[in-house]
């Protein structure tokens, strides 16, 4: 009898654990993901021979329309928070301007507009931040980690006397998210084959509550002393950043 409850009990934990991975990762099959552990994970290139040539095949004229060889020297990811928005900027050299190349919805980004202040509040950062970390093996499908706690956030944070920051802010795929932005698979697959594929091997990103390019008079609500401080550094930052507005905005892939 015994045994009988504990092999129910352990029955129930296995599918338990099955319908988290198939809710959280509504594109990616149990198997899939058992057998990624099973063979030891993937290797940054082996995801690249896998996804590469879709990717390329989906972005190549985007960036034909904006002159950009493929793969760029440079890529920038611009996310703004109340639109759900990535917006994707190449060029040739860290010397060229950069150039708009497509948006992305955000899928989901869990918190409110404002910055992260410590760990456990849910909120995706803002600031002007760069990759760290490129995920082959996550269980978002595919990942790209953000450096966060930035300079800036370590300093704010000593002024006001806060501590545990938090991290692991990713941009990944699937639609589930704590304090990252999820982006569904295939969004990720090319923003992690771009981000591979930079001479420098990282990624520019820049993560704002708004695109003070078209809201100038956008101020900050929540009270916390330096933000107009780090607003003012986002408005500087996302003038590097110039889109073709005769180009549509929407250049996504679900």
């Amino acid at each position: 009898m015994r045994l009988r409850k504990v092999t129910a009990l352990v029955a129930v934990a296995v599918l338990l654990g099955v319908g988290v991975i198939l809710v959280y990762e509504p594109s990616r099959t149990f198997m899939n993901y058992g057998y990624t552990k099973l063979r030891g994970g993937y290797t940054v290139s082996e995801r690249l021979q896998q996804y590469g040539p879709d990717v390329e095949q989906r972005l190549k004229a985007d960036f034909e329309r904006a002159g950009v060889p493929y793969p760029p020297a440079e890529v920038a990811y611009v996310a703004f928070k109340d639109a759900s928005l990535l917006e994707v900027y190449a060029r040739p050299s860290d010397t060229a301007p950069w150039q708009f190349i497509r948006t992305y919805p955000v899928l989901k980004a869990s918190g409110e507009l404002g910055p992260k202040l410590r760990e456990g509040d849910r909120q995706v950062p803002e600031g002007v931040y760069r990759s760290e970390f490129l995920n082959a093996n996550s269980r978002y499908h595919l990942s790209i980690r953000v450096n966060y706690p930035n300079e800036f956030d370590r300093q704010m944070a000593r002024a006001d006397g806060r501590d545990q920051l938090g991290g692991d802010i990713m941009i990944h795929g699937s639609a589930f998210s704590i304090g990252c932005l999820a982006m569904g698979n295939p969004a990720a697959e090319d923003l992690f084959v771009l981000a591979a594929l930079t001479e420098s091997g990282s990624v520019n990103i820049v993560i704002s509550p708004t695109d003070f390019r078209q809201h100038s008079d956008y101020a900050a609500s929540n009270g916390v002393p330096w933000l107009d401080e780090l607003y003012a550094q986002l408005r500087v930052e996302l003038e590097h950043f110039s889109r073709d507005v005769d180009h549509p905005r929407q250049g996504v892939s679900l």
